[in-house]
Parts: structure tokens; sequence; C-alpha cells
């Protein structure tokens, strides 16, 4: 199953670049797997939820020119999206509230 999340942000740099360089993300249950391009458009950051039990991937994209953050879900196996969504979301509104607009969330 695949869940997207899209923010929509305020300008400024990139909030990819952002969560890939806060030093607090291992404490809210991510770990970064792999980036390409770091601060170069376009680029993208795969983390993924070490929590024990939740078995997510997440893939971000950030698009400078609308400034939207772009995030695709990724579950497998017995995983629950919501756990990992929760988190991630969790994590976005404690560390970076003050850049977003609008959060939307759809899946597939």
């Amino acid at each position: 199953m695949q869940t997207v999340i899209q923010l929509a942000c305020t300008k400024g740099n990139s909030l990819r670049d952002a969560i890939a360089n806060d030093a607090r993300l291992e404490a809210y249950g991510f770990k970064i797997l792999r980036e390409k391009k770091l601060g170069r458009s376009p680029g993208w950051t795969k983390v993924r939820s070490n929590v024990s039990g939740r078995r997510g991937t997440i893939n971000i994209q950030w698009s400078a020119s609308t400034q939207y953050l772009t995030c695709r879900v990724i579950n497998r196996g017995a995983g629950r999206p919501s756990q990992v969504i929760g988190d991630f979301i969790n994590f976005i509104l404690e560390r970076h509230k003050k850049r977003l607009k609008l959060i939307t969330i759809w899946s597939d």
C-alpha cells in the first residue's frame, strides 16, 4: 500500500533538507536510509521508521518552485501505514510547524 502526504509550505529553504539535517529525527523514530543530490533540485531523501513493530519507509521530495513537500509512505508486510504516518506527522508538527500551510493525505 502507498500513501501520499503533501505539505504546502511557506516560502523558504528546502523543507526536505531541513528534515534530513534535523538532529532530532532519530528521537522521533526515523533514520535516513539514502539521499540523492542533497541541497540540489530535484533531490530526494528516504527515511525509515526505526520504532519496533513499525515497518514503513517514507520517500521525501521537495519542489522549490511550488514550495510543496511530497512524501510517499510505503508499507510492506504486516506494517500499518497509520502508525508510520502518525509518527511522521507528529515529527513535522513539532519540529517544522512554522513552515506549514496545509497537510493533505491520500492513499491508493
